[in-house]
């Protein structure tokens, strides 16, 4: 049987974008992934006759070259001439990209990505990208949520041979998940909020500002993302409650490097809550809940008891529940949500079952 050939274009190779295509290079398969185009904020380089460019030299060559950039609709007409099917995959977090999919996947490019903006913005975006025609590209978009762990596919297979989600809830954020897992334990400890914060960012876990993590809205996209695959209508992540971990009084200081000097001054306040919780016999954790019984979407601190998975949770390890009506007793995936490595991995996997369907 004749081999199949697949055209990938390549937006972004920053730390996820190269990880995918050094994971591209080692793949051996009856299916041919053939490099195309690469584009980043600074250089693009591109193959004029969709001959595969080198997954051996792509660095080198993409930094070399001369190409003139091409815009958003250049690349569409681009790849529309393409004779093999073409697997837009975006590794950026890039909304404007994001609302270009729309265009691409109606003229029968198929998208694969981690870029979350796409799935978790206004609702009106959501059901342009998935809206159906005759000769619709398909969009996976798995690492969007958990990087390479199965819960997108999964949770699409649920609902799709009928079954009727009740609850999910997980500990989305992996750099939240460190500061609570270590601040916020079953032993006990007496580590100060601010000084955890501090070690997670050094740790590289947070964002140059930490408050990007903190503020709950990157939990709060994610979540998006799973009530709208479970039926939830939701319009977009800031149409529900939110509870950011910064205190008021630090929300607008200037830098990051300023939220830090200033954030010992509110460790009475995490302390307190830990030891409420602590009184109780349970841990905090930052959670993000789509509960259909009672018809909230929500992202907030909660408390577990000792013997709730979320509460032996280690590390910066994503952990997610999902109750439905035929799995009562809730499937937990757990695992690490973040990291270049596991998110091109997802990625790539999205691109192998586009590649199987095309």
């Amino acid at each position: 049987m004749a081999s199949k050939s697949v055209n990938l274009a390549v937006i972004g190779a920053g730390v996820v974008g190269s990880s995918f295509l050094k994971q591209v290079s080692g793949v051996k398969s009856n299916i041919s992934y053939n490099l195309i185009l690469i584009a980043t904020s600074d250089n693009f380089l591109i193959s004029r006759d969709y001959k595969p460019l080198s997954l051996s030299t792509w660095e080198s060559d993409l930094t070399s070259s001369k190409d003139s950039p091409l815009p958003l609709e250049g690349i569409l007409e681009y790849l529309k001439k393409s004779s093999s099917p073409v697997i837009f995959v975006d590794n950026t977090s890039n909304q404007t990209i994001a609302e270009f999919y729309p265009q691409l996947v109606q003229n029968g490019i198929s998208i694969a990505t981690p870029n979350k903006k796409g799935f978790s913005s206004d609702l009106s975006l959501w059901n342009k990208i998935f809206q159906e025609g005759p000769n619709a590209g398909l969009v996976y978009h798995e690492a969007t949520v958990g990087a390479g762990l199965p819960i997108i596919g999964p949770l699409r297979d649920m609902v799709q041979t009928g079954d009727k989600i009740v609850k999910i809830e997980g500990i989305f954020s992996g750099s939240l998940s460190f500061i609570l897992n270590e601040f916020s334990t079953i032993s006990g400890n007496d580590s100060k909020f601010s000084d955890i914060v501090k070690v997670a960012k050094n740790l590289g876990y947070t964002e140059p500002d930490p408050r990007d993590d903190l503020n709950g809205l990157d939990v709060a996209r994610k979540v998006t993302i799973l009530a709208r695959i479970a039926g939830f209508k939701v319009e977009s992540p800031s149409s529900f409650p939110v509870k950011s971990l910064i205190p008021k009084p630090l929300e607008s200081v200037a830098s990051g490097k300023e939220y830090l000097e200033k954030l010992p001054a509110y460790d009475h306040e995490m302390d307190e809550l830990k030891k409420e919780a602590a009184a109780e016999n349970k841990v905090l954790r930052f959670v993000g809940k789509v509960d259909f019984p009672n018809n909230t979407v929500s992202v907030a601190m909660e408390k577990y008891d000792f013997s709730h998975p979320f509460a032996s949770l280690k590390g910066s390890d994503n952990v997610i529940s999902i109750q439905t009506e035929r799995y009562t007793q809730p499937v937990i995936v757990q695992g690490a949500g973040a990291g270049s490595e596991v998110t091109a991995a997802g990625v790539l996997a999205d691109v192998f079952r586009i590649a199987e369907r095309i």
